[in-house]
Parts: structure tokens; C-alpha cells; sequence
């Protein structure tokens, strides 16, 4: 029996510089959300790079998706790109100041990884271990027909349910598109 249900949440964006830092904020306004302040910073440094990574890399587009799941004990954070290429880890140099986004997230996460997405492109992955208790977890699920609900007020955007989109079981679904 799951005792939590799922949380989600999905940002579309380009993924160039400015984009990269409102995405951050958003994870970490999520993770805040949902009382998981201790992840914020593994988590908004993984995220950075992986969409770094999209941005210096990804062909024939910067088009990516941003998916952050809290399922049970396990918050996963992926980026889904149109790149078929599959990255690798680089055997960078000490003080290389570049190729060195996968082995920070690598060094910053409990087990990452890559998988194609057919012929659509690949998605990048990472995990970190969440806290189990119930203190951890909102109460409730908010309703998300109100603009202001949850960290996604200050976009301008109200929350939109994804759920039609996505595998069954997933909560309601927190979407912003950063345009």
C-alpha cells in the first residue's frame, strides 16, 4: 500500500541562460512547497547543469522538459531534450572550468542516468534521498484551479493539471511553461 502519494511537476522552457536561473527558482520554490528545504541546493545544482548542458549541447533545439518527482522516499529531477546524442562523463582536469556537469551531478546524487526517449531524444535523470516522515509532506494537495496557489503565483500562470498527459497514479500536476 502507498502510504504518500506522488507529487509533480513539469517545466517546458528554452533552455538558454536566463531561462536556466527562473527554473532553479521554480524547483526551489517547489521543493520549499513541499517542506523539502534540505534538497534545494543538490537539487538546483543538478537541474542547472543539466539544462546547462541542453544548452550548450542539444541539437536541432534548446527545447526541454524539467519533470521533478517526489514519489514515497525518492525525489527524481529529469530533463527530457530532442537530442538523441547521449552525454558522458568527461575525465576533466582539476581545475577545468568546464565538462564537469554530469560528475557534479554525479557527486551531488544518490543514483542519475540517461535513457533514450525513442527517436525524440534522451532524458537525463538524477536522484536524492527525501525524508520519509509525515512532517516532510504537506497535509493536503492543494486545489489547483487557483491562480495563486502553490510557487507558481508569482509567474503569472496558474497551476494546470497535467494528469491526462502522464502515467496514472501521479497527484495532480503543477505545470509552467517559461517562455
Amino acid at each position: 500500500m502507498i502510504s504518500q502519494p506522488s507529487r509533480y511537476c513539469t517545466v517546458e522552457l528554452q533552455a538558454q541562460p536566463s531561462r536556466i536561473g527562473q527554473v532553479r527558482r521554480i524547483v526551489s520554490a517547489q521543493l520549499r512547497y513541499w517542506h523539502l528545504d534540505p534538497l534545494i541546493d543538490q537539487a538546483a545544482l543538478g537541474v542547472t547543469e543539466l539544462l546547462t548542458n541542453v544548452h550548450r549541447h542539444a541539437q536541432p533545439d534548446k527545447v526541454c522538459t524539467v519533470e521533478i518527482e517526489l514519489l514515497l522516499d525518492r525525489l527524481t529531477v529529469s530533463v527530457h531534450d530532442h537530442d538523441p546524442r547521449l552525454p558522458q562523463v568527461r575525465d576533466a582536469e582539476q581545475f577545468a572550468t568546464c565538462g564537469r556537469g554530469l560528475a557534479m551531478v554525479a557527486a551531488v546524487s544518490e543514483s542519475w542516468g540517461v535513457r533514450p526517449h525513442g527517436d525524440t531524444g534522451k532524458v537525463v535523470w538524477f536522484t536524492l534521498p527525501a525524508p520519509t516522515s509525515d512532517a516532510a509532506l504537506p497535509s493536503r494537495y492543494p486545489a489547483y484551479g487557483a491562480a495563486t496557489a502553490g510557487p507558481f503565483a508569482d509567474l503569472g500562470a496558474g497551476p494546470q493539471s497535467l494528469a491526462d498527459g502522464h502515467a496514472p497514479g501521479h497527484a495532480p500536476a503543477r505545470s509552467a511553461v517559461v517562455g
